[in-house]
């Protein structure tokens, strides 16, 4: 039996930097890491796929050249040039995390699957260790739908989708919120013709439908197209390679659509199957593991942090999560927590979705007396200069205390402007701190002039 001042299972954007402070306190440390260093977000996640989405943009640009005075003409794409890019970045990123890791000594780096045989304890490819403090940081996996014929058709995932050497002749994109979109609206720069099916009735369905209409209509103006409402009930393959869909709706029977290729981007189930979380104790929901404000499991000493815990799934927030749970355990001052925690996201179509804080109808929802201010991006001078007037500027404040509880910027880098406005929710300000203001003109962020004269 191997004993270590902590045991942290997977090296995900909490795991891996924890792992790395820990070291540097003198913590004796032992990692667990099943496949790459890193976790989804270097390896199938953030850093390639944002590699991926730079290429998109450069060939929708080109195309789309002549509306700003500029000739372009033979735009290809080279899918095997943009896969070895891809694959460039992902080395550099993987590279880094493998320097990091080897270079503390106090890390004891085991690769394969842990799971646990007892509450402080961990079996590793033979091995066992045992530790009073356990991090779980083991990530989430695409989630498999059980659609009649998937297992006999040659689908793709997140992960899978990323290593095409050929655009797709007709994808066809199973769910219509952040994966789905953001490959959707790629695949359909590089060349494809694409088709996205969403069960719920509008788009990001977790958005307030005047913010899902706008990204739909700005998607549909560049060629994508949507079945809303329905439901894939049935899929095969021909002899030829082709997939066929089932779908079905509510009111108006089923129908078939047929492509080339298929993606699925319906959500994620948490990487929990092989922990064997009974020996430990922990009682999961539905494969993720419950935690309390300060990231602890329902036993003492073992935290589950990054998306397995079932908390917002982006890798800032596993981050965060590092952030929090490093305070906790090395300091004896008061406890950080997540419960008053400020989540921003965004999500990178085009026009790209920034967010933080509540939407108007979960204000709504909370009993909140709520002031709305909304303008469309063509409001926005920078945007008109910039032929990008797609989406919209949106902020809701709470009238009782005048303060902001959510925003959105649907637009032109909206994932960088909504920041901006998450500063008067960190400060705790009055959304008046941005009324009739002075701000740089012209930018993007002069648009809170004219959103904030909007409030009512």
């Amino acid at each position: 039996m191997q004993t270590f001042d902590a045991i942290i299972i997977g090296s995900g954007q909490a795991g891996g930097p924890l792992s790395h402070r820990l070291a540097d306190r003198g913590w004796k440390v032992a990692l667990l890491e099943r496949e790459h260093l890193g976790g989804s977000c270097v390896n199938y996640g953030c850093t390639p796929t944002k590699r991926m989405l730079a290429s998109a943009q450069v060939a929708h640009s080109a195309r789309n050249a002549s509306r700003y005075g500029i000739a372009v003409s033979d735009v290809r794409v080279d899918m095997r040039k943009i896969r070895e890019l891809k694959d460039e970045v992902v080395k550099s990123w993987r590279s880094g995390q493998e320097h990091h890791t080897g270079s503390r000594p106090n890390i004891t780096l085991f690769r394969g699957e842990g799971y646990f045989t007892g509450p402080n304890t961990v079996e590793v490819d033979g091995a066992e260790l045992s530790s009073d403090v356990i991090v779980i940081n083991t990530g989430t996996s695409p989630l498999i739908l059980p659609i009649e014929g998937i297992e006999g058709v040659p689908y793709l995932t997140n992960r899978s989708i990323l290593d095409l050497e050929e655009v797709p002749k007709h994808l066809l994109v199973v769910g219509g919120s952040y994966i789905g979109l953001e490959f959707g609206q790629m695949f359909h720069r590089f060349g494809s013709r694409v088709t996205i099916i969403e069960f719920m009735d509008d788009i990001v369905p977790r958005e307030d439908k005047d913010v899902s209409e706008a990204l739909r209509e700005a998607l549909e103006a560049e060629g994508l197209t949507f079945q809303l409402g329905h439901k894939v009930t049935k899929v095969c393959q021909d002899n030829v390679g082709d997939i066929h869909l089932t779908i079905e709706a509510q009111d108006s029977g089923s129908s078939t659509l047929s492509g080339s290729h298929l993606l699925l981007a319906v959500g994620r189930k948490p990487n929990t199957d092989a922990l064997n979380l009974k020996a430990a104790g922990i009682t999961s929901d539905r494969g993720f593991i419950p935690v309390d404000e300060y990231l602890q499991t329902e036993v003492p000493g073992i935290y589950a942090v990054g998306d397995v815990n079932g908390g917002p799934a982006f890798t800032h927030i596993s981050y965060n999560d590092y952030q929090i749970l490093f305070h906790n355990l090395t300091t004896d001052t008061e406890k950080r927590s997540t419960a008053d925690r400020i989540v921003p996201y965004a999500m990178f179509t085009d026009p790209e979705l920034g967010r933080v804080g509540l939407t108007e109808r979960e204000a709504r929802a909370q009993g909140m007396n709520v002031k709305v201010g909304k303008i469309p991006m063509g409001y926005v001078a920078r945007a008109i200069e910039m032929q990008r007037t797609d989406g919209l500027m949106k902020v809701v404040i709470d009238a009782d205390t005048n303060r902001l509880v959510g925003a959105t910027v649907l637009g032109v880098s909206g994932g960088e402007v909504v920041q901006a406005l998450m500063t008067l929710m960190m400060a705790d300000a009055p959304w008046t701190t941005f009324y009739q203001e002075t701000f740089i003109h012209p930018t993007l962020i002069e648009g809170f002039f004219g959103l904030m004269n909007s409030v009512k």
